[in-house]
């Protein structure tokens, strides 16, 4: 990244393996650094117990072979800005009021019309934002991993956290450019393993994430490259909105809620394997007690994966450029509930900010969905979606699907070289709205390729 790469060990500050916290002796290393002019702190074979540390511009952080950076389960060591000398805050960036849900927020009930909950996902110096590692307002930083290096959230548990259970994320970035990430493994998250905010320019490869929450969720990122990297998460793999220039490859996605809840403008996911049942439990569907413990035990939780790609665009930060220009190609996918979810209504609360003007798939082969389309579009943005070289085959639940498509309020669905087997029902595509429909070179056996139906779509949401 072109900075300075003399390097500060941190043993030479004092840390130690010994299970007792090191968050202050971390810091001063990276401060130090940071003070030179930049270069690698380095974190040695061994595990150290840490609270919230700041990564600042032009500073990697390095951890070796072996090196474990181990998360405190207490969550008041995560306000790593609270007293910060060197880049101190304003009082206007610092809270550690708790998260607050609509529901607590009384005499409030329009959804769409209150962003009330929202205000501390904005402050960086929140506790919402609190973090393992966090950065604001830092430009070239990179956290680079050797081979068995673990960033571990011993999945931290705080009462006052979203949903009164989510900790501290592994990363907080925000509006950060420059970003590197590579190598390491990052697991059981108190909440998202990578959260990045107003970020650009980063580049992630390598990185494998278990368990937890998120993989990665970016809000309003440009240039977001995420390559080699696989994810076996409790909720989402990657997910996101309002983000521009995106690039997805060579990843394999093993979710138990979507491969990718992602919004933005030309976003390309290509030769990916997303697949289901999910290793690890939807953290949602634990016990209380389970939530508290951090305990991987869980047997009545959910794991099965919702959707191969969800649409997304939150309402809580504005989405500057038409979502659109999406396309997934060259992927496998395998035992999920949907290929796709887009549900622009009153009911998909994820969905309302921006719809969606189109989306694509092409040479994907699918296999085991038991609902593969959701395609509601808005009266005011009819979505476009294109099938090209898409081969899918529905197995046992071909005979419970009156469609593979529900559609309405598109203005296109092209199918290119489609071929879908084993499906039983009514027609290829079910729509309750005009639109358009062009097919060539189609393989759907006797089946009809549209009807119409008078009847609205009973839609679940993600």
């Amino acid at each position: 990244m072109g900075f300075n790469m003399k390097k500060y060990n941190i043993s030479d500050f004092g840390a130690l393996s010994d299970g007792t916290l090191q968050t202050e002796k971390i810091q001063r290393a990276i401060d130090e650094c940071f003070l030179s002019g930049g270069g690698i702190v380095i974190i040695p074979c061994g595990e150290y117990l840490t609270g919230g540390i700041r990564l600042r511009s032009n500073v990697t952080l390095y951890l070796k072979s072996g090196a474990v950076l181990k998360a405190s389960r207490n969550p008041d060591d995560y306000f790593s800005y609270k007293n910060d000398k060197i880049e101190p805050l304003s009082d206007d960036k610092i809270t550690d009021a708790p998260y607050v849900h609509l529901s607590t927020i009384k005499g409030e009930t329009k959804y769409e019309e209150n962003k009330s909950e929202y205000r501390f996902k904005r402050i960086p110096g929140s506790r919402w934002n609190n973090a393992i590692i966090r950065t604001i307002d830092a430009e070239n930083v990179a956290i680079i991993g050797e081979k068995d290096s673990v960033i571990d959230g011993d999945n931290c548990y705080d009462a006052q956290g979203e949903e009164d259970y989510r900790g501290p994320h592994g990363l907080t970035l925000f509006n950060t450019k420059n970003i590197k990430l590579s190598g390491y493994t990052i697991q059981n998250c108190g909440n998202w393993a990578h959260n990045l905010l107003f970020c650009d320019n980063i580049e992630a490869t390598g990185i494998t994430v278990l368990a937890g929450h998120d993989g990665f969720d970016a809000a309003v990122c440009n240039n977001l490259k995420i390559a080699d990297s696989s994810f076996y998460t409790g909720d989402d793999c990657i997910a996101g909105f309002g983000n521009m220039n995106v690039f997805v490859s060579d990843c394999v996605m093993n979710s138990a809620c979507s491969a990718m809840r992602f919004g933005g403008t030309n976003v390309i996911v290509e030769k990916c394997r997303m697949f289901g049942p999910c290793k690890y439990y939807f953290r949602g569907s634990l016990s209380d007690e389970e939530k508290r413990s951090g305990s991987m035990s869980a047997k009545k939780g959910r794991n099965n994966m919702l959707s191969a790609f969800t649409y997304y665009a939150d309402y809580s930060l504005p989405i500057k450029e038409q979502p659109g220009n999406i396309i997934i190609k060259n992927c496998e996918i395998e035992n999920v509930g949907k290929l796709l979810h887009y549900n622009y209504s009153e009911t998909e609360i994820w969905q309302k900010n921006r719809p969606l003007s189109d989306i694509t798939f092409e040479n994907v082969n699918i296999s085991g969905v038991s609902l593969p389309i959701i395609l509601r579009g808005s009266e005011e943005v009819p979505v476009y979606l294109t099938l090209k070289n898409v081969n899918a085959d529905v197995g046992d639940n071909g005979v419970k699907l009156k469609s593979f498509i529900n559609a309405q309020n598109f203005g296109e669905i092209r199918m290119d070289k489609f071929c879908l087997k084993n499906f039983k029902g009514l027609a290829v595509i079910l729509k309750n709205t005009d639109g358009e429909v062009r097919a060539r070179d189609v393989n759907v056996g006797n089946t009809a390729i549209e009807e119409k139906t008078d009847k609205a779509f009973e839609i679940k949401a993600i």
